[in-house]
């Protein structure tokens, strides 16, 4: 991205029988938003064009490109991923949309690694789908966590300002049975290390508060109910403070939502996938966003599936995917004034209070856990 150049944000189309064409033409439709940024949606013009006039959006106008790298500042543009015809069916999971849906994300990736757009905003797939047509990965966040290298780790979490809510998941998609053995103190450590840098150089938080919260209900009741808040949570906490990563729990879940104890933390980081996102999805449903931390690239959702009830209604709300842009493009700018400010930083100075006076020593440096953890 040069200075010149808008943010561009690359759309992928998600399932086609779903309400993803949708949400995106009623996200990018004002005027106005192509002033802050430069939609590339992934997708195909002719299915593209069967949504705009089946939702009565005809208004919305798009530019039809070969690449990202064609697209226009200042107008809609969409990337023509492939020119064979897709089939419709609405509001139906099929072979043909999974395929539609995965081949939209391998050209948006594939756009990214050529530095053709900035930032990455999904259209909802439907997991069914997916799997019809072969896609070897949970969901996104699997996804982008393999095409953009094992060196990273990525963590799902769920964002929304208003409440102001974050919160991150220990496991995302996977069977109930299958979570207590993945939650070792080692999973849990190493999410409240990314949470942790995640909170700093993506939102600005600088000495971030996390709540953990429990496996078992009423927090295992010493016992009574399982121990792995003994055995695996709290020494993973302790571990965590360790590190100067301020982390406190573990909270069994109903009560510390029940009584509005979120609002005292940065972040919650959640055991498992419905301990987090129900609560979640109650308190901030119309504006919430689901954001993929810990990988190069900065990737946004609407967090609703793909409205498979309501296809082709025209009545799907926007909020959450216009929501998810936004997040998106402000993320990104924390980031990079991130990486500006971390650039050259000063050395840091020991400064000795043992005794009676504080002696400046030159020959010592505070070095602190969070540069090492970043």
């Amino acid at each position: 991205m040069s200075k010149e150049q808008k943010i561009r944000v690359g759309i992928t189309h998600g399932d086609v029988n779903g309400i993803g064409y949708e949400v995106i033409f009623k996200a990018v439709a004002d005027e106005a938003f192509t002033e802050l940024c430069t939609p590339v949606i992934f997708g195909s013009s002719r299915v593209a064009n069967h949504w705009r006039k089946t939702c009565g959006l005809e208004d919305v106008r798009y530019n039809v490109v070969d690449s990202a790298r064609e697209a226009r500042d200042g107008e809609v543009n969409l990337v023509n991923i492939t020119s064979e015809e897709i089939k419709l069916d609405c509001g139906m999971p099929t072979e043909q949309s999974g395929k539609a849906a995965w081949l939209a994300l391998d050209k948006c990736v594939e756009a990214f690694r050529n530095r053709e757009i900035d930032v990455i905003v999904t259209a909802p797939i439907n997991k069914e789908a997916m799997k019809m047509a072969g896609f070897p990965y949970p969901g996104h966040t699997e996804y982008f966590e393999h095409e953009l290298g094992n060196d990273f780790k990525a963590t799902m979490m769920l964002m929304c300002e208003a409440p102001q809510l974050r919160v991150a998941l220990v496991t995302a998609h996977m069977p109930l049975e299958d979570v207590a053995k993945a939650v070792t103190a080692e999973a849990i450590v190493e999410k409240l290390r990314s949470l942790h840098n995640t909170l700093r150089k993506d939102f600005a938080v600088e000495r971030p508060k996390i709540a953990v919260l429990s496996l078992n209900p009423h927090a295992g009741d010493g016992g009574a109910l399982g121990n792995e808040e003994q055995t695996i949570i709290t020494p993973a906490i302790d571990e965590a403070c360790g590190r100067k990563i301020m982390a406190f729990g573990p909270y069994a879940a109903d009560g510390f939502f029940g009584s509005g104890k979120y609002a005292r933390f940065d972040a919650v980081l959640a055991m498992y996938h419905d301990q987090g996102l129900t609560p979640f999805k109650v308190l901030a449903m119309e504006n919430g966003v689901n954001f993929t931390s810990g990988i190069p690239v900065v990737r946004t959702s609407p967090d609703h599936g793909t409205g498979y009830d309501i296809a082709g209604q025209g009545v799907a709300d926007p909020g959450s995917m216009r929501q998810a842009i936004y997040s998106a493009i402000d993320i990104l700018r924390r980031r990079l004034q991130y990486i500006r400010a971390k650039a050259n930083p000063l050395k840091k100075q020991y400064v000795d209070r043992s005794g009676d006076r504080e002696v400046l020593d030159l020959t010592k440096t505070d070095d602190t856990p969070d540069e090492i953890l970043l």
